[in-house]
């Protein structure tokens, strides 16, 4: 029987905040660097597809390792891949603003993704065995809302001290309280109580992976993942060019304010899980994806009021179909959650890297509107994805009620 965490206990509390934060530190360290591409660009004299590496190296490096982080996991225990992962990446980015070299901080950045992957993949699968399924879609929302701030507070930080001070200040200061919030995570956070550690084969793992990739709903909630995660990074590694340049002329700390619109994820990924439990994620899912696409759409607009809005509403969508894709992979999984989940996130980080990177290249081609007709392309298959996956659902449950 499950020993699954009481609701509004302390432990229940401390697991939320511990996973909160954990969830912080992943994403204010995997993008601290998404609001310098301009400046490294300018800075080190190279185009905006190869400084936006600076995000890809680490989010592709993220990809790749996450089965392995999760395959660690099932042997070594949840936690201790998790403490390894924050305390190890915090270090990581303390180092980087050392070194002046674009290939050296490439290198750190890639091993920094690497070690990141032991903590999103495994936090999931950590939620979905921990806490009981009937409050599963809230919790996920509230460690995605993590991902919001976490990405919110690492660009913001990063900004206004690039425009005080510098580049390597900023990146310093996120590196020590990233460390802070890690130590926090290591002696708050609950051990498992409803997962028991296993040795498992490379070709036991090869298998499980196969099974769940054979899965045809989850196959596509994965191909879902690649798209909206590589819209988004592909709108936020880009918008600050536009911005920078005539007839906006923002400065540093200026484009890092346009962040802020990030709150409006950290609402909707809470407030989007709950009506996925309650209606259905199919049906949210079709909600939620043409907000982005409408915000994408504004952000063409000449009024910078009317291109702020647009980027809430495409944030507020994407943080909301993100937190019920997330949660609909562990109800759905029937086999190893954990490498269900990190399957997700490996389709999901390969969009932010792949489509992250090919968008600088439509930059050079039609500027932004280059940009957005990518995004748009993403968005128009995603939709068509989630109406196949509603329509599934309703004959489902139309042949059980038949």
């Amino acid at each position: 029987m499950e020993n699954y965490l009481i609701t509004g206990s302390k432990a229940y509390w401390r697991t939320i905040i511990s996973l909160f934060l954990g969830s912080f530190v992943t994403f204010a360290l995997l993008y601290c660097t998404q609001p310098l591409i301009p400046v490294f660009s300018k800075e080190m004299n190279i185009q905006p597809a190869y400084s936006s590496l600076t995000v890809s190296f680490a989010t592709a490096s993220l990809a790749i390792f996450m089965i392995i982080m999760s395959w660690l996991s099932d042997s070594k225990g949840r936690k201790k891949i998790m403490v390894m992962s924050l305390l190890g990446s915090s270090i990581l980015a303390i180092m980087l603003p050392l070194f002046s070299n674009f290939y050296i901080i490439l290198g750190i950045r890639a091993l920094q993704g690497a070690l990141l992957a032991g903590f999103p993949a495994i936090a999931m699968a950590y939620i979905s065995e921990e806490f009981d399924h009937a409050t599963a879609g809230l919790v996920m929302g509230i460690y995605i809302s993590g991902n919001t701030v976490g990405g919110l507070a690492g660009r913001i930080i990063v900004s206004f001290i690039t425009d005080f001070f510098s580049w390597r200040i900023a990146l310093e200061f996120i590196g020590l309280l990233s460390f802070a919030c890690a130590i926090w995570f290591l002696f708050n956070l609950p051990v498992s109580q409803n997962f028991m550690p296993r040795k498992q084969s490379v070709k036991k793992t090869l298998q499980l992976l196969a099974e769940n990739i054979k899965n045809p709903k989850l196959l596509l909630i994965y191909i879902m993942g690649f798209l909206l995660m590589g819209s988004f990074v592909t709108m936020y590694n880009y918008i600050s060019y536009p911005l920078m340049a005539p007839p906006y002329q923002f400065s540093q700390a200026a484009v890092g304010c346009i962040f802020f619109v990030y709150l409006m994820g950290t609402f909707s990924s809470t407030f989007m899980g709950k009506m996925a439990d309650k209606h259905g994620s199919p049906k949210v899912l079709i909600v939620g994806i043409p907000i982005m696409m409408l915000g994408c759409l504004m952000t063409l607009v000449c009024s910078i009021y009317l291109k702020i809005i647009g980027l809430a509403f495409f944030t507020f969508g994407f943080f909301g179909c993100h937190s019920v894709a997330s949660s609909w992979i562990g109800k759905t999984a029937t086999n190893s959650k954990a490498h269900a989940s990190s399957l997700y996130l490996l389709f999901y980080y390969t969009g932010s890297s792949c489509l992250g990177t090919i968008g600088g290249q439509f930059l050079l081609w039609r500027g932004w509107h280059g940009v957005t007709l990518l995004i748009g392309i993403a968005l128009l298959f995603a939709i068509i994805i989630a109406a196949n996956l509603l329509y599934k659902e309703n004959f489902k449950a139309s042949c059980k009620n038949y």
